[in-house]
Order: C-alpha cells, then sequence, then structure tokens
C-alpha cells in the first residue's frame, strides 16, 4: 500500500511539472489549468446535483444548472419529505427555485435531464403524483408540464426516449436509491418478475414498453438463494442512443451483472467474464464502455472495452484502481474521477486523466466528515459541463452538503 501511495506521488509530481512547463516534451501531457474550487451554492440549506454523477445538469448556455434544496441532512429522505427543485444562475450563484419533488434521494437527486428537444427550457424529472411514482417534464420558462406515467433513470441523447425501473423496489433491495412511498409495486414477492425490469418510455407519447424483464437475465447471472432477490439500477444510453448500459444485483449478496442491450430489446449481452462483477460507469463514444470492476477477478479498476469485444483495458497506469465515479469529457479527451473516503483522513480526491497517455493529475481532495457516512453519504459525484469547461461536484468538506465548480482552461 505504501509503494502504490509513493508511486502515485512521484507521478503526481511529474504531471505537475509537465503541466506548469513552457516547453512540454511530446512524451508529456499539458493538462488543462484548474482553477480553485468554486462554491455554487451555500448554506444554511444543504444542497446537491439534482442528478446521478455523469449526467449533465447545465443548460445549452451553462448559465443554468440544476440543483436540489432541502433541510435533511443526517437521514434518508421519505416520501414525506419534499425537496425543492431549482436553478442556479452562475453569474450570481443564485438558487431560483421551480416545484417541489418527493421522489429523490441523496444519491441521484430526483434524476433530472435537461432534454435535447429544448435544452435550454425543458426538464424532466422524478416525483410523486396522487401516490404514485412519475417523471414531469416541465419549462423552466413558463412552468407548463407534462406528466409521464413512469419515473425515469436515464434519458437518450436525442430527448424523446428513457429507461425506467422499479424505484420501490430500489427501496427494498437498495435503499438510498429507492423512493419512499408506494409509488410502484415493489414486487418483492417475486425472485425474478417477469412484468419487471427495465422499461423504455416514450417520451413525447407516454408509452411504455418492457425490453428486458428481470426473469430473463435469470440464467445468465449468479444463482440466488432461497430468500433472495434480483433488481436492475443504474441505467445509462451511450452517446448515439444505440444501446442501454444497466446493472443487475441482488439482495442478500450484492453479485452484480453488467449488461447492454438494444432499445428494442435485441442484442441483450453480458458485459465482463464471471467473477468481474461492476460498480460504476460511463460511455466513452457509441461502442466504447468503462466500467469500474474486479479486473481479471481480481482488483477493482477503471476499465475501459468494446461493447461485444474482450479487449478489456485497464485505465490510469495502476494510479485508478479503486472503484470509483468515472466519467469523460464530451470531447472524449479526459476521465475524471474520484475515491471514496479513506478511513484514516476521510477525504475523497478527485483526478483528472489524459485518454491518450493515461496520465493522471489529482485536481482536489475533500473532507467527509463521518456524520455522512452511510445511505446520505455524500460522493463527489463529478460531471462535466456540455463544452467540457467545467467539472461540477457535491461535496460535504465545509461542514454541510454543497455543490462546486471547478473551470478548466485548455
Amino acid at each position: 500500500m505504501l509503494k502504490k501511495y509513493l508511486l502515485f506521488i512521484f507521478a503526481s509530481i511529474l504531471f505537475f511539472s509537465a503541466c506548469s512547463s513552457d516547453h512540454v516534451s511530446d512524451n508529456l501531457v499539458k493538462f488543462p489549468s484548474v482553477s480553485d474550487v468554486i462554491a455554487i451554492t451555500s448554506g444554511p440549506k444543504e444542497h446537491l446535483f439534482a442528478s446521478y454523477y455523469g449526467i449533465n445538469s447545465w443548460d445549452r448556455t451553462e448559465r443554468y444548472v440544476t440543483i436540489l434544496e432541502t433541510s435533511i441532512k443526517y437521514r434518508l429522505p421519505t416520501e414525506n419529505d419534499p425537496a425543492t427543485l431549482g436553478l442556479v444562475d452562475l453569474r450570481n450563484n443564485e438558487f431560483i427555485p421551480l416545484v417541489e419533488t418527493r421522489a429523490w434521494n441523496f444519491q441521484q437527486g430526483c434524476m433530472a435531464h435537461w432534454l435535447a428537444t429544448c435544452p435550454d427550457s425543458l426538464i424532466i424529472y422524478n416525483d410523486i403524483r396522487q401516490g404514485k411514482f412519475v417523471s414531469v417534464i416541465l419549462n423552466v420558462i413558463t412552468k407548463q408540464e407534462r406528466v409521464i406515467p413512469y419515473p425515469i433513470s436515464a434519458v437518450s441523447p436525442n430527448g424523446r426516449e428513457a429507461v425506467s425501473i422499479n424505484f420501490a423496489r430500489l427501496r427494498q433491495t437498495r435503499v438510498g436509491y429507492g423512493y419512499g412511498g408506494n409509488g410502484q409495486d415493489a414486487r418483492m414477492d417475486e425472485p425474478f418478475p417477469e412484468d419487471d425490469g427495465l422499461f423504455l418510455v416514450d417520451l413525447e407519447t407516454g408509452d411504455t414498453k418492457l425490453i428486458v424483464s428481470i426473469a430473463l437475465v435469470k440464467e445468465m447471472v449468479p444463482e440466488l438463494p432461497q430468500n433472495g432477490r434480483e433488481y436492475f439500477n443504474h441505467t445509462l444510453f451511450s452517446r448515439d442512443g444505440s444501446k442501454i448500459f444497466w446493472l443487475a444485483r441482488a439482495i442478500p449478496e450484492r453479485n452484480t451483472t453488467a449488461f447492454t442491450v438494444n432499445p428494442d430489446g435485441s442484442n441483450l449481452q453480458r458485459c465482463f467474464p464471471d467473477g468481474w462483477g461492476g460498480s460504476h460507469f460511463d460511455w466513452l463514444n457509441a461502442n466504447d464502455l468503462m466500467i469500474t470492476a474486479r479486473y481479471k477477478a481480481k482488483l477493482y479498476s477503471h476499465i475501459l472495452f468494446t461493447v461485444g469485444q474482450q479487449n478489456y483495458q485497464r485505465l490510469g497506469n495502476g494510479l485508478l484502481d479503486f472503484d470509483g465515479h468515472g466519467t469523460f469529457s464530451p470531447d472524449e479527451k479526459w476521465m475524471v474521477t474520484h475515491t471514496y473516503p479513506d478511513r484514516k483522513l476521510y477525504e475523497q480526491r478527485l483526478y483528472l486523466m489524459d485518454m491518450k497517455t493515461n496520465a493522471v493529475l489529482p485536481i482536489g481532495h475533500y473532507l467527509e466528515p463521518p456524520k455522512f457516512h452511510g445511505d446520505w453519504r455524500c460522493d463527489l459525484h463529478p460531471r462535466w459541463s456540455p463544452s467540457g469547461s467545467m467539472i461540477g461536484f457535491n461535496s460535504t468538506h465545509e461542514g454541510s452538503r454543497q455543490v462546486y465548480v471547478i473551470d478548466l482552461r485548455y
């Protein structure tokens, strides 16, 4: 462990030197200049990005950012705990409230997305309406809304389709990622339900189709004990919308199998050999996918590969061998990722990696106080602005949960 840490420090010094040099060798990387961290929210209330990591939170102009505001701090929210979904105006960091939602959590917010059909005015987010989990398309300017009778977990790059999963089942199987209440039938009586799983939602008509049932993957995942239950989570469209990634997991033992499928339900594929599992993820492009997993069934690493092939590449030259929330810049040149808090300093470390050379640059370290550990923990959950000029993340290093931005200059 000490050897790896010393290697990391040595490599970091080299990369910092490369960054600051006026004459950079062809063998070294010129990283962008990184600003000091900028707080775009502040207390007394808690704030977080309104969606999971890797999801764009900026409008087309990069002036407004989708944020949740809440008074809850050290516990899970329930269906009786509304959070305020709003926009932060980056010209003055003013929080502009839009609407309340009761379908949210600290890990993934309310899954707010800007819709590509109108990325300067339309967002979609999850809520509870008349006791049911739904998604709502909201015009942030006119406040007009349209309700889709299914909650969403991912949105296609074209803004016209979405993926829906069972957030009530998630509340029973992965409590920090589900929603309180009975907005869906959790189907906990069924280990592998045939009528639940991965749904494709047409956001223009509201029509929904089950494209992969949980029962369909029964022979493709580890065998469950008698009291076991399989569930789906963590969905993401590829950058061209031609494929969908997700994780199939189980309780009481959280075995994991990573899958991809086409939006019409065809070409269902496992991503890894037995024992590799899978955790965090992002699409580099239409076909190449990064998943943190047990590389060769041993050490957790950031693994890049082409869907349908076994050309597994362990990213970071040994410096990123951990389970991080990696996500790629819009131009595919960089990956930002971070660690979980270490056990001594309780610090989360943020890193930038050059995709061409795999060179790694530390760009920040942030304390997560022990009171935030648990299902209300505050992972950094980084994300890129559409132009790639900003990286945003959540953090508790100043004592409350707030949202921060780093500016990059290339």
